[in-house]
């Protein structure tokens, strides 16, 4: 199968030949292209097989071992199980108008129940890769998702609108949420082959650092768009306004943040945008997701050239690229 990646505006290679993966790629509520078990096997084919371990090397097809493949799936289930959890709705905070109350419980039930059964597929396919060290990487990326969910649902009080956090402890939550699956993937990858402990840590590097650059890049988009007549709703715990707060102040930030609402507690969007173009929080953003491109682009450099490696590299300029 040839995979191209045409939504995001560029082709990773052309022609470039992997294993399938059995449902394609993966939506999510923003319609974002879900790699990870794309990026999974193209650093697999581009590390190639390992001189240290020849004795399985009849098991590769297209430069990629059976094993790897596996892992590329069981990565796309546990990312998919999590998107399935993220979507169980708070029953303490709907209101009349979001529908009967009922069938927003049977919701819920059948969020937790499909995202545990893909999350039991997963870790039965894990279990069976008979890789001790490669259970350990995954399994601990598992927690780290569960860790980071729970920061983004956390609030300080009651009545907060956004969290009191300055980018540093932003880029440890966000790396929790968004990135370990990901870099934990990458490096088990090069374990399955075989590969020095050296490749190991640059497949993380890349596989963090890429990740890093989607997610800020996904912050940026309601910032950046200039096509788009709507105002995007945004988070505001998103990275332009954490910096932003950052420069800003807390007490000025949450001033601007109230002085956005309207009557009924209904946020202008377009207010606070402004607000927050106007200062440093949208630039600042976009050179933090060009420096976590750079050092994507810096570990891609242990590997040696090759299409699979041309086509991770065409991943971290999509993601670093603004119009």
């Amino acid at each position: 199968m040839f995979l191209r990646a045409e939504r995001t505006g560029f082709l990773l290679t052309p022609n470039l030949k992997v294993h399938h993966l059995k449902q394609g790629f993966v939506y999510d509520s923003r319609n974002n292209l879900q790699m990870r078990g794309l990026v999974v096997l193209l650093i697999s084919k581009a590390a190639g097989p390992s001189t240290a371990e020849l004795s399985f090397q009849h098991n590769m097809v297209s430069g990629i071992y059976s094993s790897q493949r596996s892992l590329a799936e069981i990565t796309e289930l546990i990312h998919t199980a999590f998107l399935v959890h993220r979507g169980i709705v708070n029953i303490g905070e709907l209101k009349s108008c979001d529908g009967p109350l009922k069938d927003m419980q049977f919701g819920n039930k059948m969020a937790v129940l499909s995202g545990d059964f893909l999350l039991a597929n997963a870790c039965t396919s894990l279990a069976q890769l008979q890789n001790t060290k490669v259970v350990e990487l995954i399994s601990s990326a598992i927690g780290d998702l569960v860790q980071g969910i729970y920061y983004e649902n956390s609030k300080s009080s009651e009545n907060c609108l956004t969290d009191d956090i300055g980018i540093s402890t932003w880029k440890e939550q966000v790396f929790l949420s968004h990135s370990a699956l990901l870099a934990k993937s990458c490096q088990a990858a090069m374990e399955l082959a075989k590969h020095s402990a050296e490749i190991q840590d640059m497949a993380f590097q890349y596989g963090k650092h890429m990740s890093m650059s989607h997610k800020l890049h996904s912050d940026l988009q309601p910032f950046v768009k200039e096509s788009s007549s709507d105002i995007m709703a945004f988070s505001l715990n998103c990275a332009p306004a954490v910096f932003h707060q950052e420069f800003l102040g807390r007490d000025a930030w949450i001033k601007q943040i109230r002085e956005a609402q309207g009557k009924g507690n209904i946020m202008d969007y377009k207010k606070l945008q402004e607000a927050i173009k106007a200062g440093k929080g949208v630039t600042s953003a976009i050179d933090l997701c060009r420096r976590h491109g750079n050092r994507a682009l810096a570990a891609l450099e242990s590997f040696p050239p090759s299409e699979a490696r041309a086509a991770l590299a065409n991943i971290v300029y999509a993601v670093t690229r603004f119009s």
